[in-house]
């Protein structure tokens, strides 16, 4: 007799994945965000001062296809236009409110890691991260 589907690993590692991206959109959507902006938020936090075009590219978006959302967050202070660096060139950068949701959202993302991977011991969560890598990589094929 075979396994019943939704008892399958597929099937359960499919419905985790779903609940653990409505578990991330609460605190971003609790804050007025939408999805997508916590990717912003989190490429600004590791590159003060990107440019348009380098958070573009780093999201894998055009620069018109983020000016919208860039506005809207500026609109909203979470992020700012700044002159940073040495040489003053104009770039994007986190306001406090910005740095404190991604502190926000960074400990959710935490927890739901936690949660997935705290009973395991470090050997075997590192191997579930590799399998589910070559997963990922099997299905871009």
């Amino acid at each position: 007799m075979s396994k019943r589907k939704d008892r399958s690993t597929l099937y359960r590692l499919i419905e985790a994945g779903q609940l653990a991206h409505q578990a991330l959109l609460v605190p971003l959507v609790d804050r007025g965000l939408e999805p997508g902006d916590d990717a912003v938020l989190f490429v600004l936090h590791t590159q003060l001062g990107a440019t348009d075009q380098t958070l573009a590219d780093e999201l894998g978006m055009t620069p018109d296809a983020l000016r919208p959302r860039l506005d809207r967050l500026i609109e909203r202070d979470v992020i700012a236009r700044r002159a940073v660096g040495p040489d003053l060139a104009p770039g994007l950068a986190l306001t406090e409110r910005g740095e404190r949701i991604r502190e926000v959202l960074a400990a959710n993302w935490q927890q739901l890691e936690d949660a997935l991977l705290g009973d395991l011991e470090h050997k075997h969560a590192k191997r579930v991260g590799k399998a589910l890598k070559r997963f990922v990589e099997l299905l871009r094929l």
